[in-house]
């Protein structure tokens, strides 16, 4: 049986036990270079990071066949025609992760006669059958329940059967706002090598009219692109921003984009550094160094509880999610998402954030951005294809939890009590953003939301309040709450 192995650029392993000898495809795929105009970092950091992945594996692979964005190859169901028309009967791939790129790989295989053979990832720390039993087998899928199993499972910061510290999750801890004169810790860039060169070049001349600022030499953010970049990077985070990451990982900056954050998923995301890799070296830094519980509760939550759980909640209910659409919202993405120029103070700072790197960090996303476009009554699919195109660690089993149940409450309820909006008071008390216009148009949304839901948020003993403080107000406020509020949406 003659066999080939793809590789996709979400699957740069530094463990290559599993395709040694191999003959390897290293493609550029549509579904991660052409499906929407992505940010240009985005790209770059794609490039760069496979074309050193094809410089690492080559003397261990038996050869290794690098396909191109702009090929014919790079669609799937054309690659899998020319492998059957080149004698392969057997296609070696890792999971995919991707439902479409699943679909392409499974039709395309068995229109041509090829046999898949699953070869193990390291991207997750649970393989997709183990998450069964909670995904299939609960009716609340709430993701305390499950990151309480899998701490136990897995056996992390646990005291025989009770959680260190006596409590599961210290989150009440971790809500301080950044102070005023405090210097966040500085960001190490990761070293500009002739990869990241090569991948700035060849992505302004084949993806030059996407959106973003370009992967550059003097960018406040280089990203790491090889396994040994990435740990330095890991590295650098354990040591100087781990034990503050608790109380401020709210706290947001408007002219900061780090703070106390990781800033590891694009590298997580992609096969650089492995889940357990980041457990471990966070578990290290623990045992030599005094680490606060609520920092190292908290980090470990996000990497074995929200990230397992989105992962779960995408392979058995990311079909659900993504045709949801409960609120029944049903307005384009305007242009001022794309530009920053929506005349909302928080909202453009935070895009030109993303538009600069490709990244901001995970309440910005949150609680600015998408809780603005929910105020907004932006359609969940515009959200999605948004947060797809312009950030850097965005890829679909990603996006689709976290935009059609967190970020726009799209699925009524599978992940949450209730929506996550706020009006702007929360943003001022999280931030050092000042007080301006913004706030009365902000605040408008929010009440707004409040009226034309009303029953909702009456019914739902977490959102009561909400309705309440509404129904208090006089006439006349409300009226003009609700004027400012249909004046700015008529303009985006």
């Amino acid at each position: 049986m003659k066999s080939a192995t793809i590789i996709f650029p979400h699957q740069l392993f530094a463990d290559l036990s599993a395709i040694k000898n191999h003959s390897i495809y290293l493609v550029e795929t549509d579904l991660f270079f052409n499906q929407y105009p992505f940010h240009k970092q985005k790209i770059a950091f794609h490039r760069a990071t496979m074309k050193a992945y094809e410089a690492f594996i080559e003397p261990h692979v038996a050869s290794i066949h690098y396909i191109e964005a702009h090929t014919p190859l790079a669609d799937i169901y054309e690659l899998i025609k020319h492998l059957a028309n080149n004698n392969i009967d057997r296609l070696n791939i890792y999971p995919t992760h991707d439902d479409w790129l699943n679909q392409q790989i499974r039709q395309g295989c068995q229109s041509r006669g090829l046999d898949i053979n699953t070869i193990p990832s390291h991207l997750f720390l649970n393989k997709t059958e183990d998450l069964a039993a909670f995904f299939k087998g609960h009716e609340n899928l709430f993701h305390h329940h499950f990151y309480q199993q899998q701490r136990r499972r897995h056996k992390l910061l646990m005291q025989g059967n009770k959680p260190c510290g006596g409590q599961w999750s210290f989150d009440g801890e971790n809500r301080k706002k950044y102070p005023k004169n405090k210097q966040p810790p500085k960001l190490k860039k990761a070293n500009w090598t002739s990869y990241h060169e090569q991948a700035a070049h060849y992505t302004e001349e084949y993806f030059g009219d996407h959106y973003g600022f370009p992967m550059a030499q003097d960018n406040d953010l280089i990203y790491p692109i090889t396994h040994q970049q990435a740990q330095t990077w890991l590295a650098d985070f354990v040591q100087h921003r781990l034990a503050e990451f608790g109380p401020y990982e709210d706290a947001i900056c408007f002219d900061q984009r780090v703070l106390n954050h990781s800033l590891l998923t694009p590298m997580l995301n992609i096969g650089l550094l492995t889940p357990k890799e980041v457990i471990s070296a966070v578990l290290s830094q623990a045992k030599e160094h005094h680490i606060p519980i609520n920092s190292l509760e908290g980090f470990i939550r996000q990497i074995i509880g929200w990230r397992e759980y989105i992962h779960g909640l995408y392979h058995f209910k990311g079909r659900k999610q993504r045709c949801s659409n409960a609120w029944n919202h049903q307005r384009p993405m305007p242009k001022g998402f794309y530009n920053g120029e929506t005349g909302i103070d928080p909202v453009d700072q935070t895009i030109h954030k993303v538009l600069s790197s490709g990244y901001c960090h995970h309440i910005e996303r949150l609680m600015v951005l998408g809780n603005f476009m929910f105020l907004c009554e932006i359609h969940p699919k515009a959200v999605y294809r948004w947060f797809m195109e312009l950030f850097i660690d965005a890829y679909d089993w990603v996006m689709v939890p976290n935009v059609y149940g967190m970020s726009q409450f799209a699925d009524g309820g599978l992940m949450s009590t209730k929506p996550y909006i706020s009006g702007s008071n929360y943003i001022r008390k999280m931030s050092d953003y000042a007080s301006g216009d913004w706030c009365e148009v902000w605040d408008g949304l929010y009440w707004r939301i409040i009226d034309k839901h009303l029953d909702y948020f009456k019914n739902n003993r977490r959102t009561a309040m909400m309705a309440s403080n509404w129904l208090r107000q006089d006439t006349h406020k409300k009226k003009s709450h609700l004027a400012v509020a249909e004046d700015f949406l008529a303009g985006l």
